[in-house]
């Protein structure tokens, strides 16, 4: 299992790396995570310079993918290029977006109908593209989510590991990062945040 996490130039490590690490909290042989560029490195909008792990090209293959923010999210949906080789498909992938994020959902027309989480300075640009946005961390339809302020990326990693092998799973990867002391409390907040979104 390939999940891709899409990292543009000027991205929010926030998104991107808590993804990454809450969802390699998953020990298994076939599951891999990857940060998946547009280029071999981009840097963030801190100024930290990250390798890709896999390209574009692999990302209609991945059976999850999820769209991280950042500051230059606007100049991404503006990209004709850049936007025909997200070749995304809800039909077969799991695919969840943070906050600037949404907008590119939105703009490949995948939230058609759907509302959607996003952070406050998105809001207004999603709202253009015609999504109803919701005033809260995370919302998921289906085989798309979304999720809004850096740090609901917990919930989308734990939603896709939900997903792909159990909330038990998701349970334990969310434990692991959890703060000392709070560790039940952080667990028991989290799921009940994408709970209702999972499959009965």
């Amino acid at each position: 299992m390939h999940i891709a996490i899409l990292t543009f130039q000027g991205f929010n490590e926030l998104d991107s790396l808590i993804a990454l690490g809450v969802l390699n909290r998953v020990k298994r042989p076939d599951w891999r995570v990857s940060l998946c560029c547009p280029e071999p490195t981009v840097t963030s909008m801190n100024g930290v310079v990250v390798h890709a792990q896999s390209s574009l090209a692999e990302v209609a293959a991945a059976d999850a993918v999820v769209v991280g923010s950042g500051m230059q999210t606007r100049e991404v949906v503006n990209n004709p290029a850049l936007m025909a080789q997200l070749r995304l498909d809800p039909a077969r992938q799991l695919i969840a977006a943070q906050c600037s994020g949404t907008l590119v959902l939105a703009k490949l027309g995948l939230l058609d109908a759907l509302p959607a989480c996003t952070d406050l300075i998105t809001k207004p640009w999603v709202q253009e593209a015609g999504v109803q946005v919701l005033n809260q961390p995370f919302f998921a339809a289906g085989n798309v989510a979304t999720a809004g302020g850096c740090f609901a990326s917990q919930y989308l990693a734990a939603w896709i590991i939900a997903r792909m092998v159990g909330q038990d799973e998701a349970r334990a990867a969310l434990h692991y990062v959890a703060p000392v002391g709070e560790k039940d409390d952080y667990v028991n907040r989290a799921m009940g945040n994408i709970a209702p979104y999972l499959p009965a």
